[in-house]
């Protein structure tokens, strides 16, 4: 089609375009029929020649293409394909089969064709119009910002079509500050609700000999049902090239026992800069837990990961990514200052994306070392002293049945640099070593609200009898999305 034949300006429209704009509900329809603003010639919107009836030599007229609210996109496409060797200079034609394509969700097909069209024409406004679309639909809502910012500030688009210009940026401007707020309600039952040492004696050794003692019933574990109850809420500030993550958690556990009650608070702020092959990010946060009504602890931690732009055990489906992070957390005891310490731990992971006959997985495993350093309280080392060891981990989510299953494995190992306790076997070096698994499944029961299944095991050994413990849970609740 020559450049001569298509109208730049809303007053060369013919009457009908413009009327049909105005019926048009779907935003991908109301991008196709921004074509007919940018592209047409005055034949408007005739209906599609069927293939048999037209004999070509050349690229036909695109103006009897185009589209309308009621359009067989899948039948132009299809058409539109069997023109492609007499219309690779047209970009009418590739602004007309990329809005094929894309109301088709053939995005990929669809971001080339758009692409080629705007090579072979960069004013074609049509194409502008749904190229935009295609790279937000891709993930690049900030380019495609950009993009639908230069179309509206030219001078030839019309009224109706500018409106809808400007309700397109403004709805994906909203995007980049998200605010999402949940809460879960949940009954369980714990097999130690205290935390307690699983032993129902310990043994001490007082002048060389070992005498056993049994533990007052209550340091001793307490079991029981439960009522977990958690309200957070996150906070997402997107940026074109960095972005503000802040989440704000309350938890709170009741029992019959209320000297095992638990009240939790933490928040967390993370500022994240993803890059095309890589990203890094740096974290801090602060978490209070009040334990049977009194104050524990408060933890403070800072740290940082950086995920690397290698690629290992790539395939066409599934790719892993190496990263390291490293963190520091301080560590005060509120009722007992001799228990303060600065922890800090650096390791190493792979972030795994896999597609699999069974679902889409991810799959975050890590290992680390740990040091716990004491901070000593008014001159009175802990006792103990430094703790050094290591941690392996394991993060697995799996989509099942119609849900999705979230699975954390850990085991630590920690090792005292002094003898803990004279008591205790004739004043040993502690050694701890502690495993749990958590799983958790997850499945829709209405829009924002999910059933929520969760198992928890946790087993401590130590060669102190004190610090042998195990906990066993289970609990089921809902969770809900506001």
């Amino acid at each position: 089609m020559s450049k001569q034949s298509r109208p730049h300006s809303v007053h060369q429209l013919p009457e009908r375009n413009l009327r049909a704009a105005h019926g048009v509900q779907s935003p991908l329809k109301a991008l196709a029929v921004a074509i007919a603003l940018f592209c047409v010639s005055p034949l408007g919107m005739a209906q599609t020649t069927a293939p048999e009836q037209i004999v070509q030599e050349s690229c036909p007229d695109m103006s009897s293409l185009l589209p309308a609210a009621q359009t067989d996109w899948l039948a132009l496409r299809q058409y539109l394909s069997s023109l492609t060797q007499l219309c690779l200079q047209s970009s009418d034609y590739y602004a007309l089969m990329g809005a094929a394509q894309l109301n088709t969700g053939q995005l990929s097909e669809a971001l080339e064709s758009l692409e080629r069209a705007l090579l072979l024409e960069p004013g074609n406004g049509a194409a502008q119009i749904d190229y935009a679309e295609a790279l937000f639909h891709q993930g690049q809502l900030f380019t495609a910002m950009e993009l639908n910012q230069q179309i509206l500030q030219r001078q030839d688009v019309p009224g109706n079509i500018q409106n809808m210009l400007e309700q397109r940026q403004q709805s994906w401007r909203g995007l980049t500050r998200q605010w999402n707020m949940q809460g879960d309600l949940l009954t369980g039952y714990d097999s130690n609700l205290n935390g307690a040492p699983s032993p129902s004696q310990i043994t001490l050794t007082l002048s060389g000999d070992s005498v056993t003692l049994p533990l007052n019933p209550d340091f001793q574990a307490v079991e029981g049902p439960y009522m977990n109850m958690r309200l957070g809420a996150r906070y997402r500030q997107l940026a074109p090239r960095h972005q503000h993550n802040v989440v704000l958690e309350l938890r709170g556990r009741v029992s019959e026992d209320s000297a095992s009650d638990l009240l939790q608070l933490d928040t967390r702020y993370a500022f994240i800069k993803p890059e095309q092959n890589r990203s890094w990010q740096v974290t801090g946060g602060m978490s209070h837990l009040f334990f049977g009504g009194s104050p524990l602890y408060t933890a403070t931690e800072a740290g940082g990961r950086y995920q690397f732009e290698t690629t290992l055990f790539s395939s066409q489906s599934s790719s892993c990514k190496p990263y390291a992070s490293a963190a520091t957390q301080h560590q005060l005891f509120h009722n007992q200052s001799r228990l303060n310490a600065i922890e800090s731990k650096i390791s190493t992971g792979l972030n795994c994306q896999l597609i699999t006959r069974f679902g889409r997985q991810l799959l975050l495993p890590e290992l680390g070392v740990l040091s716990n350093h004491a901070i000593r309280s008014n001159g009175t080392p802990r006792a103990g002293g430094t703790r050094r060891g290591w941690q392996a981990s394991v993060d697995w989510q799996l989509e099942l049945y119609r849900g999705l299953l979230v699975t954390q494995l850990s085991h630590t190992e920690m090792d005292d640099s002094q003898g803990y306790s004279p008591l205790l076997a004739n004043g040993a070096k502690r050694r701890v070593n502690r495993s749990f698994i958590l799983m958790q499944y997850r499945q829709p029961l209405a829009p924002r609200t999910n059933l929520m299944i969760n198992l928890y095991h946790q087993q401590q050994h130590s060669n102190l009898e004190l610090f042998q413990s195990d906990n066993n849970s289970v609990e089921i609740g809902i969770n809900f999305n506001f």
